[in-house]
């Protein structure tokens, strides 16, 4: 029979997404709401090992829910990876009396839970944060959807700046393995190419998709390129290759880097955000560990962390063929 779970620590772990805020103050709330203590656990597993805790109620977690970022900071813990320094983190959480913990990070910080649950037995419950949507078991990932309007927004003011000058614009969005974002927001952007790690289009056949664009009469364009695209060894490279082998565009590269993980979570990701942080406590609350909670069919679900972390994410092929039309 499963330990009364009486108190439970929550952290942050990883890089920032909007939406961890929410999150964190869903999982306090829920707590509050069962009854059960909840403990603030600073800088992720970094202050998990030093017992940087602090005990938090209802009232403080107000006024977060709209603030991107995270209030209990996040780091990344070198000491975490060795059995040594999770064993102090052990011995902190059972000094201060911490039953069970909801990580708040990506795959990253699932495999750090996962294996902290295997060597001691101690209940654990994942919220995927990342702007990247890789995580298998949930259709959105915290942050997702606000980066989306992030980079969307931003597409919207380069468009301007190149149609007034004849531009093509080459824009860089996050995504090293995956293209989520960068297929999503070109589709929104009304980019004219899209360049994911998962199609390799080529820098000859991006060469003449351009050209073909200019003589349908496009007098600029968005190319919009995810970080992890393999056609080049980096962007500047691309707008190197497209300099030497285009006339008549005036080629500029536009990094929109970290300003994508910033900024307030938006509605959407403030719902999911305090749904996932229910789920999560009252997973551990009926006995649950080892899970991380995810968005599936609109229904909040249990995934094993160890399948959220093995898993690959597939591209979206139906929005392949859409942005193929969509750049006629």
């Amino acid at each position: 029979m499963p330990k009364a779970i009486k108190k439970i620590g929550v952290l942050t772990s990883g890089g920032d997404s909007p939406g961890m805020n929410a999150a964190i103050r869903s999982v306090v709330r829920t707590c509050a709401y069962h009854n059960v203590e909840c403990v603030g656990i600073y800088r992720g597993y970094e202050g998990l090992i030093e017992g940087d805790f602090q005990l938090l109620d209802a009232r403080s977690v107000r006024g977060i829910i709209n603030k991107g970022g995270t209030m209990l900071k996040s780091a990344r813990s070198k000491e975490f990876r060795e059995k040594e320094g999770r064993q102090k983190a052990f011995r902190k959480l059972s000094e201060a009396s911490i039953d069970a913990l909801v990580i708040i990070g990506g795959d990253g910080s699932f495999t750090g839970a996962m294996i902290f649950n295997e060597e001691f037995d101690f209940p654990v419950i994942g919220i995927p944060g990342t702007i990247d949507n890789d995580i298998v078991g949930t259709s959105n990932t915290l942050g997702f959807d606000t980066a989306l309007n992030t980079v969307v927004d931003a597409i919207d003011k380069i468009r301007d700046t190149a149609s007034s000058h004849n531009r093509l614009f080459f824009v860089e969005v996050m995504g090293r393995d995956v293209g989520h974002i960068a297929l999503n927001v070109g589709i929104a952007g009304g980019a004219e190419e899209i360049l994911i790690p998962e199609e390799d289009l080529g820098l000859d056949r991006l060469v003449e998709s351009l050209n073909r664009s200019r003589k349908s009469g496009k007098t600029s364009s968005i190319v919009v390129v995810a970080e992890g695209d393999k056609i080049g060894k980096n962007i500047f490279e691309l707008k190197d290759y497209v300099d030497q082998n285009m006339e008549g565009y005036d080629v500029r590269v536009s990094v929109l880097g970290h300003m994508q993980r910033g900024g307030p979570p938006s509605c959407f990701d403030r719902v999911l955000a305090s749904r996932m942080g229910v789920k999560a406590v009252e997973s551990l609350l009926e006995g649950k560990t080892n899970y991380m909670v995810g968005l599936m069919n609109g229904a909040m679900e249990l995934t094993p962390l160890e399948m959220a972390i093995k898993g690959k994410t597939k591209i979206n092929l139906e929005l392949l063929r859409v942005s193929d039309i969509m750049s006629t």
